[in-house]
Order: C-alpha cells, then structure tokens, then sequence
C-alpha cells in the first residue's frame, strides 16, 4: 500500500487519476475500489492509501490501475 494523492476524479463517470511515486504517469481509479460504505467519491487533492496493479495493458490511457483505495482521516 502507497499513499496517493487524488489528481483528478470524475463524480458522473465514476473514476479518477491517483498520483504517486510508485505509478509514474498516473493510476486509474474507479468508484468501487474506494473502500467505505455508501456513495463513493474523492475529491482533488486528497490523500489516500492506495493499492495498484501493473495489469501490463492501459487502463483508460494509464499503465496503472486502482485494486483498492482506503480514504485517509483528515
């Protein structure tokens, strides 16, 4: 697990760019790797936990994708 900041998140698509030293270029992150109950969303400029995989195909134009995110407290 890395810690991410969100880059960009897209409510009405359900998905959003992560950030982090260990994705170069950026991660792919959709609505139900966000781990909580409810309605899922993030918000630019947020901290999470994040974990990724190298799936060796690109996601939406990225080599890195969401397997879980876990929003940190603020």
């Amino acid at each position: 697990m890395v810690i991410a900041t969100v880059r960009e998140w897209r409510d009405e698509e359900g998905w959003g760019v992560l950030d982090s030293p260990e994705t170069p270029g950026g991660c792919f992150g959709h609505y139900a790797d966000i781990q909580r109950p409810g309605y899922r969303s993030l918000t630019p400029g947020q901290q999470v936990e994040l974990v990724w995989e190298a799936p060796g195909f690109k996601q939406d134009g990225y080599d890195y994708r969401a397997v879980s995110i876990v929003v940190r407290p603020t």
